[in-house]
């Protein structure tokens, strides 16, 4: 099996003991030299000021690449392009763009009436500026606002044709769910590279919630064995076991990239990595 090149996803913190959680983190797994790694908004574009300061310091701290995410939410094109040229002015060479969940309180997403209208828009924008590495979000289930089946092939090829070069997806729990997208992507004629997103399951709860929220879909195999699992006190276990299985199928289907939602708690995350053979390379001794 191939070692896989990975990549990590962190969210900005709102409390200091968020800020410690974040930088303990980083630190846990910038040894295993990520291809980069990515920082997310807040729902409702609520914590863009967290995610740039959270993007320069990691930069800036750890040498790591950094791509800062950017959504169409709440927010003029103007004011969208002063927030590039921020990053641009902080050494950022990649954003992951996005169109962005709707506000708090708000059921769908809705344009600003002086903003990008969608992430195909703001893509347009970025390779026009011509400053930064784009990539952008794809989904193997369909997205909750998908028009039909095919509609996120159809996105996703927008995408790229706007100057997105890769695509990182949202997680799923099986490997045939990215396998069929990737061969439906493919055949429509996607030429980006699609990088699985891979979710380490921190809490069988915390994961149904977010599944439930963006369509991903659970297969009734994993819940008995969550419940099996929690009731001998194997929650954990069972979690690095069926991450690193994900993975290992994946890997054994050609994918060479892997991109882990990390949520901010490293421990699962390295322990996979780990026993994928991605480890932290050594030191060189000095020779006497």
């Amino acid at each position: 099996m191939t070692t896989p090149r990975v990549s990590f996803e962190f969210f900005p913190p709102q409390t200091l003991d968020a800020s410690f959680r974040l930088w303990e983190t980083a630190q846990v797994l910038a040894p295993l030299k990520p291809s980069f790694v990515s920082v997310t908004y807040g729902a409702g574009g609520t914590t863009r000021k967290l995610t740039h300061e959270a993007v320069t310091t990691i930069g800036r701290n750890y040498g790591l690449n950094v791509a800062a995410h950017l959504t169409c939410v709440d927010a003029t094109r103007a004011e969208t392009m002063e927030i590039v040229e921020a990053y641009a002015e902080a050494g950022v060479r990649e954003i992951v763009a996005l169109r962005g969940d709707a506000p708090k309180g708000a059921t769908r997403f809705t344009p600003h009436p002086e903003g990008f209208a969608s992430s195909v828009e703001l893509i347009e924008a970025l390779a026009d500026d011509g400053r930064f590495t784009i990539r952008c979000g794809a989904y193997p289930e369909p997205h909750p606002d998908a028009a039909d089946a095919g509609a996120d092939v159809r996105w996703l090829k927008r995408k790229c044709e706007a100057g997105a070069t890769s695509a990182i997806t949202q997680f799923f729990f099986e490997a045939e769910t990215f396998f069929r997208f990737r061969d439906a992507a493919e055949k429509a004629g996607v030429k980006a590279k699609i990088i699985p997103g891979i979710l380490p399951i921190q809490s069988w709860a915390g994961a149904k919630r977010f599944a439930q929220r963006c369509g991903t879909s659970v297969p009734a195999w994993i819940e008995e064995a969550f419940a099996a699992a929690t009731r001998d006190g194997r929650e954990e276990l069972l979690a690095t076991a069926l991450c690193t299985e994900l993975c290992d199928d994946l890997l054994q289907g050609g994918v060479e990239d892997l991109h882990f939602y990390t949520l901010n708690r490293p421990g699962l995350t390295r322990d996979v990595c780990h026993a994928l053979g991605v480890t932290p390379t050594p030191a060189l001794e000095k020779v006497a």
